[in-house]
């Protein structure tokens, strides 16, 4: 599978440019979901052959965070993912995860939620917190 970075939810015009900026000498492929293919599998998004059909029930619901999952990655290409994106002035994407055999078949909602999840105990971020946030 080719690398390939999914990304959700960037609608700054400028940010987006920078984020493609990075990618390019990487030769990472790019693809934003759209929020009518949130409840397909996450791994079927990024191009797993086998994953074209959910197998689980999709959650309900949606989410306006940006987001961003790394497909087929090296621990070395993560690393210079980061450096490209810092170097580019892109700024931070709170929401990030590596796709793995055990989220690829969830669908994009529900990986939010992990990645949120952990994201707020990692933070020290209580659910009381998070609300107001």
């Amino acid at each position: 599978m080719k690398e390939t970075v999914l990304l959700y939810n960037v609608t700054d015009r400028d940010r987006l440019w920078k984020i493609r900026q990075a990618l390019v000498p990487l030769g990472f492929r790019l693809k934003m979901v759209a929020r009518e293919d949130y409840g397909r599998p996450v791994g079927a998004l990024a191009g797993v052959r086998g994953l074209e059909e959910a197998k689980e029930e999709p959650q309900t619901g949606s989410f306006d965070d940006e987001m961003l999952i790394m497909a087929g990655f090296t621990s070395g290409q993560i690393d210079a993912l980061i450096r490209a994106l810092r170097k580019s002035g892109v700024g931070r994407i709170d929401y990030k995860a590596v796709l793995t055999p055990v989220n690829q078949t969830w669908d994009s909602v529900r990986l939010y939620r992990e990645i949120r999840r952990e994201h707020e105990a990692m933070n020290g971020i209580g659910e009381e917190q998070a609300k107001e946030a």
